[in-house]
């Protein structure tokens, strides 16, 4: 089953990942699983209108469609949306160095937002990519850009990567 995410851009299904294929195929190929559809995109990629389009050890791209239903009181896109795909992007570049048996989460992350993000703009691209990876700490950096790549965002984000029976569910 595929989902529209917003038109043109369509994912596999929607849902949250089996723990079980993580563990055993570390984050890369769980990414490119994602990718091509044949595990689901998380839920709020649906309810914010953005997805993983590119994806490569250390490097991930999301699109994303901001609109009238991402505005704030002024009228700008919330910049809860845009740090909400940078988070996206932030954590899956380090997702993609995470090796089987081994889990991630943010431990904190900024952003500066340097342009307003406004409806009707069309898509917009994060990129995100890796800085450091050790051994239980990794960083990130990422830029959101619109389709003429002028610069809307950009931040940092730092990661804990633990062993994967530390999440319960």
């Amino acid at each position: 089953m595929t989902v529209e995410i917003y038109p043109g851009l369509t994912v596999g299904g929607i849902g949250t990942l089996p723990l079980d294929v993580v563990k055993r195929d570390g984050g890369l190929k769980v990414l490119q699983a994602m990718l091509a559809g044949e595990l689901p995109a998380p839920p709020m990629a649906r309810t914010l209108a953005f997805s993983l389009t590119e994806v490569e050890d250390g490097r991930v791209v999301f699109a994303g469609m901001p609109s009238a239903d991402h505005l704030n009181p002024l009228g700008t896109v919330h910049g809860g949306w845009t740090a909400t795909v940078m988070d996206s992007a932030l954590g899956c570049a380090v997702f993609s160095v995470v090796k089987p048996g081994e889990a991630y989460t943010t431990i904190e992350f900024k952003l500066n937002l340097v342009r307003p993000v406004l409806p009707g703009m069309g898509e917009v691209f994060c990129e995100g990519k890796i800085v450091h990876r050790g051994r239980t700490i990794a960083t990130s950096e990422a830029w959101l850009r619109d389709g003429n790549g002028k610069l809307l965002a950009h931040g940092t984000e730092t990661c804990a990567i633990f062993p994967i029976e530390n999440l319960t569910r």
